[in-house]
């Protein structure tokens, strides 16, 4: 049975500049056998946080009651007025995918609300406009955009929590309120299928 391994590394950049491109070169030496690279992923923070979905390894929910963590899906609710940021605990050992619930309480511009990870990274945006009182759903753990169940377009990403706590800037029009809900399963790493 093959035997997968997480690598992470920090590259610090020697210059405060705006990076363009990075090139990346896997390398194996001095090894025999057969190796495989299944993703490569390049993000802002000195923190393993990445959340992708269609890997060969699977996540449990946790079974033996840690201490901390939960067993059942944990959520957290607020208001945002113009804009906040949100905290979210994730008790779980590992990485776990968001799903958000947004509702209006005022008419919104298209593109005007938006959620995002730590100073703005891996941002998404629903790019209609919403009616007070409309339902925004941008469920990670089913990978769908919703705006009153039905489709609706976002540009940018599905939001996920890593272990520990993040902080999630969420944006509506100025001047203007929206409710929150958020909800995730606390994860621990799983086995290789």
């Amino acid at each position: 049975m093959p035997i997968f391994t997480r690598f992470t590394e920090t590259i610090e950049k020697k210059e405060k500049k705006r990076i363009i491109s990075v090139t990346l070169k896997p390398q194996v030496t001095d090894c025999t056998g057969t190796v495989w690279f299944t993703d490569l992923m390049l993000q802002e923070g000195d923190r393993l946080s990445g959340y992708a979905v269609n890997t060969e390894t699977l996540q449990k929910e946790y079974e033996t009651g840690d201490e901390y963590a939960v067993t059942g899906k944990r959520f957290y609710n607020g208001i945002v007025r113009g804009s906040m940021t949100c905290i979210i605990f994730n008790l779980g050992k590992t990485t776990a995918g968001l799903d958000w619930k947004i509702t209006p309480n005022q008419n919104m511009k298209a593109g005007s609300v938006s959620l995002a990870l730590g100073a703005g990274a891996h941002k998404a945006t629903f790019t209609e406009a919403a009616a007070a009182g409309d339902e925004l759903k941008l469920l990670a753990s089913s990978r769908e955009c919703l705006k009153n169940g039905s489709d609706a377009s976002k540009d940018g990403f599905f939001q996920y929590s890593a272990a520990g706590d993040s902080k999630h800037p969420v944006t509506v029009e100025d001047k203007k309120s929206a409710r929150l809900y958020v909800e995730f399963q606390e994860m621990e790493d799983g086995d290789l299928i």
